[in-house]
């Protein structure tokens, strides 16, 4: 691997195999319709949804999705720039890829006129806190999500 032959940029139609496959390795409790059904909206909602890509010799190792959202939690603006998810293959962390996904989403955000950029990570992610702090993230608060099945 050599780390200045990968390639970050905009996802093209023939790399939805292997967006979904990188998917499969985010979400891994989403079932596959359900990731379709995503993959797809966000295809349709490309004025507001990015998808981002590294390739490594014609293989895609990572990923990125962005999008802007009218309201984030904790911000002060709105239509927020919003990191939905990014993912890197493990061979290839630590090397700069995620932080260029990361680069070139809030460029993005940028020339979408957004003043801030957001994102979440679940509770107890300490790999995704420590990444997002690596870049300049805040956390601004913690919460726990609860249901109750009615009957």
């Amino acid at each position: 691997m050599n780390i200045d032959e990968i390639k970050v940029r905009k996802m093209e139609g023939k790399d939805a195999g292997g967006w979904f496959r990188l998917r499969k390795n985010l979400w891994d409790q989403m079932s596959d319709s359900e990731n379709k059904s995503e993959m797809t909206g966000i295809f349709e909602n490309s004025d507001t949804q990015l998808v981002l890509v590294a390739e490594d010799d014609g293989e895609l190792i990572g990923f990125l999705e962005a999008s802007i959202r009218p309201f984030v939690e904790d911000c002060q603006t709105e239509n927020v720039g919003y990191l939905e998810g990014w993912w890197i293959e493990p061979e290839y962390r630590r090397k700069g890829i995620g932080r260029e996904l990361v680069n070139q989403a809030e460029n993005w955000a940028r020339e979408k006129g957004c003043k801030e950029m957001a994102s979440d990570s679940e509770i107890g992610n300490d790999l995704s806190l420590k990444a997002h702090r690596k870049l300049g993230y805040q956390e601004t608060s913690r919460l726990v999500h609860l249901r109750k099945e009615l009957v």
